[in-house]
């Protein structure tokens, strides 16, 4: 038993992780997004274990520091058939099993399913958004709902109106009949009160016939409102309820000031669209904040993540790096590395999560060099690990087992010496 490290295999496992990184964010990018996320989430860790297991097999082939040359004369083959299911299929099982822990509601909350859109219908909205943009970007939004989920619009000026209670969208002919609820809406000259639209999204929330269904508001709007809102920002905030707002052309300062402070102190977010062909694209950022918990991602205007999503991320870096360490174990089938490597998975693991839950942002560039380094920070632990826990080479005896075999040995030539003299 030694404290030993393979260099290259420190480096090819490091070219791994940093392969693995590249192609896991080519997978975040072309995997549709229909598929479930524990599916996404097993085949980014799955295919970064494959890489580095690749990098570190390679490495031992041509210096075979830590299993011995004896493993690469007798093992090798076993060796690549244990590839890929001491790679890619532990990890895609291990990453796809943490993927769907992280995505259950912990702490109190609600997974969004209920959606409220408030939508400005004063007479400003004749000027700004003349062809009705602003229900065709909300009818692209109901489009994307599926059947677990149910949407209410109310359409407001000096004074607000429920147009539509909440209903479910699973099907066609139900969302069409929102649809046709919006298509109904007949422009004003009136004024714009957010204080009568957020009481009616109050009002309709608590209406609800199950508060168990997390909520979710939608507010739109041009303008500026003087009216007071600090008291359904209160009744919002105790409920939990984000409210997300979309500003279309906001000529008022105030007005943009206004919309930020209803977002930001719910949890919302704002959205700033300059021209009324942007608030398509501002409902689907909105609506991706649903539903898209991940583990190794972050959805930008996405709500602060709960405390316990925080310490579930890092806790689960620690089983990843603890199973990629076992694997490299099992590949070069060796208990010996795959103690040190896996607990030095743990350890590695760890400095992971810590580096996802500092360096996630939301921001695509941020992440994507966030979850490579700590691939590769985890990665250069594992390698090292074997300078803190010893190890023994593959296929080499240990010292009792050695002097057993000695002893043996050397009994079964005297036997044979003894044998011959006799016979002669």
């Amino acid at each position: 038993m030694q404290r030993k490290v393979n260099m290259l295999l420190l480096a090819f496992g490091l070219l791994g992780a940093a392969v693995g990184a590249v192609i896991g964010e080519a997978l975040r990018l072309v995997l549709p997004e229909s598929w479930p996320s524990y599916v996404t989430v097993g085949l980014y860790f799955g295919q970064l274990a494959l890489w580095i297991g690749v990098g570190c097999l390679i490495a031992e082939l041509i210096a075979p520091r830590l299993n011995g040359h004896s493993w690469r004369q007798r093992y090798t083959d076993l060796s690549w058939k244990l590839l890929l299911p001491a790679t890619l299929v532990l990890l895609f099982v291990v990453g796809a099993a943490l993927q769907f822990v992280f995505g259950l509601d912990f702490g109190g909350t609600k997974r969004v399913k209920d959606i409220v859109l408030v939508i400005d219908n004063s007479g400003s909205m004749s000027e700004t958004d003349p062809d009705g943009e602003r229900y065709a970007a909300a009818k692209g939004l109901i489009a994307e709902m599926n059947k677990d989920k149910r949407v209410a619009l109310i359409s407001f000026t000096d004074s607000a109106q429920l147009l539509q209670p909440f209903a479910n969208v699973g099907t066609e002919e139900r969302k069409e009949a929102v649809y046709s609820v919006m298509d109904g809406i007949v422009p004003t000259d009136e004024g714009t009160n957010f204080s009568q639209a957020l009481g009616e999204a109050v009002r309709v929330i608590e209406s609800k016939d199950d508060q168990r269904r997390g909520t979710m508001v939608i507010l739109l709007s041009d303008g500026f409102s003087d009216s007071s809102i600090a008291e359904q920002l209160n009744q919002l905030q105790s409920r939990g309820i984000a409210v997300h707002t979309i500003g279309l052309k906001v000529g008022h300062s105030g007005g943009i000031a206004l919309l930020k402070e209803i977002a930001e102190s719910t949890g919302g977010h704002y959205y700033d669209v300059s021209q009324s062909d942007g608030l398509s694209a501002a409902f689907q950022n909105i609506y991706m904040t649903i539903d898209n918990r991940m583990l190794n991602a972050i959805t930008a205007g996405a709500p602060e993540e709960h405390d316990i999503y925080k310490v579930l991320r890092i806790l689960s870096y620690v089983i990843i790096g603890a199973a990629i360490g076992l694997s490299l174990g099992l590949l070069f089938d060796n208990r010996y590395l795959a103690l040190s490597f896996g607990l030095g998975g743990v350890a590695g693991g760890s400095l992971a999560g810590l580096i996802m839950h500092a360096g996630l942002s939301g921001g695509a560039i941020q992440d994507a060099l966030t979850r490579s380094a700590a691939a590769i920070a985890m990665t250069a632990v594992i390698a090292l690990f074997t300078l803190v826990v010893p190890i023994g080479e593959k296929g080499k005896p240990g010292r009792k087992r050695a002097d057993a075999l000695a002893h043996v040995d050397g009994g079964s030539r005297g036997g044979k010496r003894n044998g011959r003299s006799h016979g002669f």
